[in-house]
C-alpha cells in the first residue's frame, strides 16, 4: 500500500487509480467505482487480520505474507492533528467497485467491520456479490494508465515483467 499511495500522491482510492506491488508493478486497476472513496489507510481489526491469515494458510502462506489491505466501501477522515475517524454512510446498498487484475494476484475478501467503526452501530456484515470474468488487458489509452504519469511507468514496468 505505501507504493500505491506515494506513487499516485493520494490517500484514498477510486476509479482510475491502481494498486502497486512493492516492486513498482501494477497489481490491479480500479476501472469502475460508484462510491468514489475507498480507505487504504485504516488497516483491519484483529478479527479481520485473523480471517485474512486463515485464508492465506489455505494457500501455504502465513502471517508474514499478509500485506496492507484496502477497506473497500469505507472512508476515513483525517483531522489536522492527524487523528483519524470513520466516515459513516460512505456507501449505500448496491454500491460497486470493479478491479482489473493486471497480473496474477491472490485476492482475499472479508466483511469484518472497519476498525475505526467500532463506535458506529453496525448490524454486522452485509451481503457481498462477487463476479469474476476475463477482460482484455489495458490499452495504451486506458484511463488508469493515463490518470498519473507514474501509472504509465508502472504499466510499462509490469509489461516488461511479462515480456
Amino acid at each position: 500500500m505505501p507504493d500505491t499511495l506515494k506513487a499516485q500522491h493520494i490517500a484514498r482510492l477510486t476509479k482510475d487509480f491502481v494498486l502497486y506491488s512493492d516492486m513498482g508493478r501494477i497489481l490491479c486497476s480500479i476501472t469502475e467505482d460508484s462510491v468514489g472513496w475507498h480507505d487504504p489507510l485504516g488497516g483491519c481489526s484483529i478479527a479481520g487480520r485473523d480471517s485474512f491469515v486463515v485464508e492465506l494458510e489455505k494457500w501455504g502462506l502465513g502471517p508474514r505474507d499478509l500485506v496492507a489491505n484496502v477497506n473497500f466501501f469505507s472512508r476515513i477522515d483525517v483531522a489536522g492533528d492527524g487523528g483519524m475517524s470513520y466516515h459513516d454512510g460512505n456507501s449505500k446498498a448496491g454500491s460497486s467497485v470493479e478491479l482489473r487484475a493486471e497480473m496474477n494476484v491472490l485476492t482475499i475478501l472479508n466483511t469484518c467491520s472497519h476498525p475505526l467503526a467500532q463506535h458506529v452501530d453496525q448490524p454486522g456484515p452485509k451481503p457481498v456479490h462477487l463476479a469474476v470474468r476475463k477482460v482484455a488487458p489495458a490499452k495504451e489509452d486506458d484511463s488508469c494508465r493515463l490518470s498519473r504519469p507514474e501509472n504509465g511507468r508502472g504499466f510499462i514496468l509490469t509489461g516488461r515483467y511479462f515480456a
